[in-house]
């Protein structure tokens, strides 16, 4: 019969979509379950590096005084072996002023055009300024204009920096990751990533992510470069996988812990993910596909990995669509045929029957254990060990994540997805929540 012809043409299309996706899925469950070592720390270094802190800021006066401050007053590292600049870009208020009465050496970067009206350009500018008139800074590290640091992030970056590492991440809390649902939706994702992906791959000995904030990039490795070679909106990607394609490393700084102002409304946290998005669609044309033929050359799965990831911002919604759609067809037609609803030529009920209970039992199975390991697991270890890094003050406000938070990925996921429909790439400032969370 002609449905169950269909019906044997979904399934065999539907192994086909699982043969290439689940290999994806599987990585990144693996990295999880690696991440259940104990982490991954550098030896104390004696020996202190001069560090160049780079703050790209536009409009920031709301923000920088107090992140330029905390800076100078947190950090556990000689005051004369570490320095801040903020590149005041395009601003219209006081950011400039309030960071220099912080204590900041401050550059103003003013440029006409409206395509270069993104952290890019005055990041580009700082760090070649600093390679160009700051000689003895041996490390550039980039913070936005709403980051804090914890005390440690200094010594902690400088021993990684001694140990021959020209890269590397930290790991990404918030500021007011209790704030609303809105805040624990990005808090979450950024901790998840930082707290199980990171550690994993750092486990694993897979390149990290360093996506921005809190980055450490050597002089050595800056000067072989050119400086900051990036040319697209999501920048911090970018050099990323420009580093990694030249076959460069990045590692993970666990106890370098940077602290965000998360996006407090739908409407933030949608232009804040537009530009990710965005930008993640330029390099899926430039350079995410280059790291499936970088694989087999060198056989490192770190890069398969990052394609995987990356290329999951456009394929995850489709394939999600899609299992939703076959699965709802697939008990649909099995629940009718094993129950004798029209003839069948090539199936039997009984076969109808098991598949049937057989699928019933592997989806509930599937999602019991993943909820179990992303929800339950994932959520103790937040509250038990890092509370302090979503600007929790106490372990009981981890209970309505642990409840919720498929939707918090959800709602994060959607408004990635939903970025690249958005038509504006300027750098747009968002609502600050300057007295929440303090560090």
């Amino acid at each position: 019969m002609w449905h169950e012809i269909l019906y044997r043409v979904l399934s065999i299309l539907s192994y086909v979509v699982l043969a290439v996706f689940l290999p994806a899925l599987f990585l990144q469950v693996l990295e999880i379950f690696a991440s259940f070592h104990r982490k991954v720390t550098f030896p104390k270094s004696e020996k202190k590096a001069r560090i160049a802190y780079v703050i790209p800021a536009h409009n920031e006066a709301s923000v920088i005084y107090a992140t330029v401050e905390s800076i100078f007053q947190s950090q556990k590292y000689p005051r004369e072996c570490y320095e801040v600049y903020v590149i005041a870009d395009n601003c219209t208020d006081e950011t400039a002023e309030l960071a220099r009465k912080a204590g900041a050496k401050v550059l103003i970067h003013n440029d006409s055009d409206p395509s270069h009206h993104m952290a890019l350009y005055p990041l580009r500018y700082g760090i070649d300024y600093i390679l160009k008139n700051d000689p003895d800074a041996e490390i550039v590290i980039h913070l936005d204009a709403d980051n804090h640091i914890n005390p440690e992030f200094s010594q902690k970056m400088n021993d990684a920096y001694q140990t021959g590492i020209d890269f590397a991440r930290p790991y990404e809390g918030g500021l007011n990751g209790t704030q609303n649902f809105f805040t624990k939706a990005c808090s979450y994702f950024y901790a998840f990533d930082s707290r199980f992906g990171g550690r994993g791959k750092e486990v694993l000995h897979l390149s990290a992510h360093p996506n921005g904030s809190g980055a450490m990039m050597s002089r050595r490795m800056l000067l072989k470069t050119g400086g900051y070679d990036s040319t697209s909106i999501s920048d911090d990607t970018e050099f990323s996988f420009n580093r990694m394609l030249e076959g460069v490393k990045a590692h993970l700084v666990e106890e370098a812990v940077v602290y965000e102002d998360m996006p407090s409304s739908g409407s933030d946290t949608l232009n804040r993910n537009a530009r990710i998005a965005k930008g993640n669609k330029i390099l899926m044309k430039t350079k995410t596909w280059k790291m499936i033929p970088m694989f087999f050359k060198t056989g490192d799965f770190s890069y398969l990995e990052t394609f995987s990831t990356y290329s999951w911002v456009f394929t995850g919604g489709p394939f999600l669509l899609w299992v939703l759609a076959y699965y709802l067809y697939f008990f649909l037609y099995a629940g009718f045929a094993m129950n004798g609803a029209f003839p069948l030529t090539m199936f039997s009920t009984a076969y109808f029957h098991t598949a049937f209970y057989v699928a019933l039992w592997i989806l509930v199975g599937l999602v019991a254990f993943f909820y179990v390991l992303f929800g339950i697991v994932a959520n103790l270890i937040f509250a038990i060990e890092e509370f302090d890094k979503f600007g929790a003050k106490k372990r009981s406000e981890f209970i309505s994540m642990v409840l919720f938070f498929p939707i918090y990925l959800l709602v994060y996921g959607v408004s990635l997805m939903g970025g690249m429909f958005k038509k504006k790439n300027t750098w747009k400032a968002v609502k600050r929540n300057p007295n929440y969370g303090k560090k």
